[in-house]
C-alpha cells in the first residue's frame, strides 16, 4: 500500500485503532514466577525480554507461556535457570531503558520478544533497527549472551482482533520490520530469527484475538529450543 493510500485512509485507521481498543478485551499477563532455575549442576542461563507476548499475555499462567514452556523444554536434558523481564505494551526503546537501570547478571541465551508494538506506535523503521541493534550489543557486553533469538514480526493481516484495511496496513509494515529483521540476522552471526511453526487463525491465539495461545507458545519455545540445540 502507498503512503499516499495510508495517508488518505488515516482518519478511518485512527477509527478503528480506538475501536480495537474498546472492544477487544484487555488480557492480564501470565501468572507465576518470573525467575528460577531447574535441574542441577552447571545451568543454561536464558534471559527472556519483551512485550506483552513474552509476558505470556493469552495465557493464565507462566508454565504455559514462553518463558515456561522454553524452560520444560531446555530442561529435559540440563539444568536451566532463567529470568523474564517483559510487560505489556513495550517498546524497543524502553525495554532498552529498563535494561539499561536493571542489575543484570551473566546469560549464554537471550530470548527477545519485541517490534510489534513499535509498528503499531508507528516507530520510523530506521529508528526501531537502530535501538534493536543498541539493544543487541547491551546483551552482549553486558550479560555475555552468546545467542540471541529474536522473535519475528507475526502475520499481522492474520490476527483475528485487527478489522481491514487497519490490518492491511499493520501487515505492511511488519513486513518490513521482518525484512529488516532478517538483514540484521544475516549480518550477525549470533543473532537468529525465531518464529512459530503455525499459522495465525482464531483457532490457536488467545480469546483477544491478538495474543498468542497456548499451542502458539509451544511452538515458539520449540524454534528458539531448537536454535539453542544447535548452538550447544
Amino acid at each position: 500500500m502507498n503512503r499516499w493510500a495510508v495517508i488518505a485512509l488515516l482518519p478511518l485507521l485512527a477509527a478503528q485503532g480506538l475501536w480495537v481498543r474498546a472492544k477487544v478485551p484487555a488480557l492480564p499477563e501470565a501468572d507465576g514466577p518470573r525467575t528460577g532455575q531447574s535441574g542441577t549442576g552447571d545451568p543454561l542461563r536464558v534471559l527472556i525480554v519483551g512485550d506483552s507476548s513474552a509476558a505470556g499475555v493469552g495465557v493464565a499462567v507462566q508454565d504455559d507461556a514462553l518463558s515456561g514452556r522454553l524452560v520444560q523444554r531446555l530442561g529435559g536434558a540440563r539444568a536451566v535457570s532463567w529470568q523474564l523481564l517483559a510487560r505489556s505494551g513495550a517498546t524497543t526503546a524502553q525495554t532498552l531503558a529498563e535494561l539499561r537501570r536493571a542489575d543484570l547478571e551473566q546469560f549464554d541465551v537471550a530470548v527477545v520478544a519485541l517490534g510489534v508494538n513499535d509498528c503499531k506506535n508507528g516507530v520510523p523503521l530506521a529508528r526501531w533497527v537502530a535501538q534493536s541493534c543498541t539493544l543487541y550489543d547491551l546483551l552482549r557486553t553486558t550479560c555475555g549472551v552468546r545467542l540471541i533469538c529474536a522473535s519475528a514480526l507475526p502475520p499481522m493481516g492474520d490476527l483475528p482482533a485487527l478489522p481491514r484495511p487497519l490490518s492491511t496496513v499493520l501487515a505492511a509494515r511488519a513486513t518490513l520490520f521482518d525484512a529488516a529483521l532478517i538483514e540484521m540476522a544475516a549480518d550477525m552471526p549470533d543473532l537468529r530469527r525465531v518464529r512459530p511453526d503455525m499459522a495465525l487463525d482464531a483457532r490457536v491465539m488467545a480469546a483477544d484475538g491478538f495474543h498468542p495461545g497456548p499451542l502458539v507458545y509451544a511452538a515458539w519455545a520449540e524454534a528458539v529450543a531448537a536454535e539453542v540445540e544447535a548452538l550447544l
